[in-house]
């Protein structure tokens, strides 16, 4: 069985493949200041609950996030045996990847185009709600255009809350309405169909600029709740960076 590893800047996520079908998939919070024990531990207990354990012969990770790398890549070798792939220059993706400077493009958007292209084929903008809110353009027949990068929901919900003095701290949830009839469902409101909108006019303009009709699909925390607040995504992929992973392995095994 294969152990799957995305290190993102808020959440770490597993998923342990056999074959083609991910069996499980858990979540532990990124903490710079962890120690490599203290994450053997909480993702040796979950491998234990997931009866892991000598199962997984091969792994791989993708990371964003420099300083946990070789933490993870310690544990994952401590709990499993296995020398885990690491995403990254020389890797095989079978992308042909444009930026200026392909070094720059964080190892996550590369996996989630890898994943996003065998799921619904090119042309495609694949949006991923994490820290950041990207969005990375895909074209025929492996074409890894760029994208766009703005601060996500969560960093400009805080933002919001620490640069004023009244407006309360909320939970995202769905709003019945556009016009907030108070602070929280005004705040929600802005933040939901804000971002619903956002993408909407982004994706149109990506759509004018490069005269194509592509597939628009989400990931990320907020996807699902987003969607409802969006008339251009068309699905959402809980589990797309876990996927690519899978396939890059494959790819490079």
């Amino acid at each position: 069985m294969l152990l799957v590893c995305d290190i993102g800047n808020s959440n770490i996520v597993f998923g342990i493949y056999d074959g083609s079908e991910l069996l499980t998939s858990w979540r532990l919070t990124s903490r710079l200041n962890a120690t490599v024990d203290e994450y053997l531990v909480m993702a040796g207990t979950l491998l234990d609950r997931q009866d892991g354990h000598g199962r997984i012969s091969d792994a791989i990770i993708s990371s964003v996030v420099p300083p946990l790398l070789p933490k993870l890549r310690s544990v994952i070798l401590q709990l499993t045996g296995a020398e885990p792939l690491v995403v990254g220059p020389g890797t095989k993706t079978g992308l042909d990847i444009q930026y200026e400077d392909p070094r720059q493009v964080g190892a996550d958007r590369i996996v989630n185009a890898v994943a996003a292209i065998e799921r619904h084929g090119p042309p495609l903008i694949a949006v991923d709600f994490g820290t950041a809110t990207t969005f990375d353009v895909v074209l025929a027949p492996n074409v890894y255009l760029g994208g766009i990068i703005i601060p996500g929901i969560t960093i400009s919900l805080d933002s919001l809350v620490s640069r004023t003095a009244k407006l309360p701290k909320v939970e995202l949830s769905h709003v019945e309405r556009i016009v907030g009839r108070n602070t929280s469902e005004s705040i929600r409101s802005g933040m939901l169909n804000g971002t619903g909108a956002l993408v909407d006019e982004l994706v149109d303009r990506i759509c004018e600029e490069q005269q194509i009709e592509p597939t628009v699909l989400a990931t990320g925390g907020f996807a699902e709740l987003v969607r409802d607040y969006s008339r251009r995504i068309q699905f959402v992929e809980p589990d797309l960076t876990l996927h690519g992973l899978r396939l890059i392995w494959e790819r490079n095994k």
